[in-house]
């Protein structure tokens, strides 16, 4: 007896078919976010500097760089920069052509670009409060030496405002600078005398306390 032998896949509606689906898979959606963090957002990613920062940026730290060429030596060294920035600056105060200097300040505004700025600037900040300071301190002394030499009796008033005043000997002081003015003479007396209420006066702001070297002495 003849057994018919079984096509190798069935036949529907006329078309012959195999055993898989002949239609075309499709590729599952693509994922867009990251694998990592599915929870990531193209939004929060985080973007680059603009140009216009970036240029702001450079003109902020050649800005400190002029800064810091016009520098007096002493106030130069407590900014420990280091050596191939020094080296530039140092470089850049020599020269005097307009085009030659402007050069070495761009040059320094990329060496700026390797140290730290925002270090620099709290610096220069601290170091500008201490400069105001002093300038007072300077001229409150100055105020101080003229208002003790046509008022002595105005020591004890003095020392209530810097008490290591108390300290000092400061009346033979003002004796002897009151006698060189009465002769028109600002000698030695009298700068001596100056030197001691700026040095009382400076001792008593690094200690954090007395009187306020704005105040005006002759209130």
């Amino acid at each position: 007896m003849a057994i018919a032998r079984q096509s190798g896949g069935n036949r529907c509606g006329g078309r012959r078919t195999t055993g898989y689906d002949s239609a075309p898979m499709k590729p599952p959606p693509y994922d867009t976010h990251s694998h990592d963090d599915p929870d990531a957002d193209d939004d929060d990613l985080p973007l680059g500097p603009s140009k216009t920062q970036r240029k702001r940026e450079s003109h902020e730290l050649q800005a400190l760089g002029e800064t810091i060429v016009g520098l007096p030596k002493a106030r130069l060294d407590k900014l420990a920069l280091p050596e191939p920035l020094l080296d530039a600056v140092m470089l850049a105060r020599k020269i005097t052509a307009h085009e030659g200097r402007r050069r070495q300040m761009q040059y320094i505004g990329k060496l700026m670009r390797r140290v730290d700025a925002d270090a620099i600037r709290a610096v220069l900040v601290v170091d500008d409060d201490r400069h105001r300071a002093e300038t007072a301190i300077m001229h409150a002394a100055e105020r101080w030496r003229d208002a003790l030499i046509a008022e002595p009796g105005r020591l004890t008033e003095f020392v209530g405002k810097y008490p290591v005043a108390a300290l000092r000997n400061l009346h033979p002081m003002i004796r002897s600078a009151a006698t060189e003015v009465l002769r028109n003479q600002h000698g030695r007396h009298y700068r001596e005398l100056f030197r001691e209420l700026r040095d009382i006066m400076s001792a008593e702001l690094d200690a954090g306390a007395g009187g306020d070297a704005d105040d005006e002495s002759d209130e």
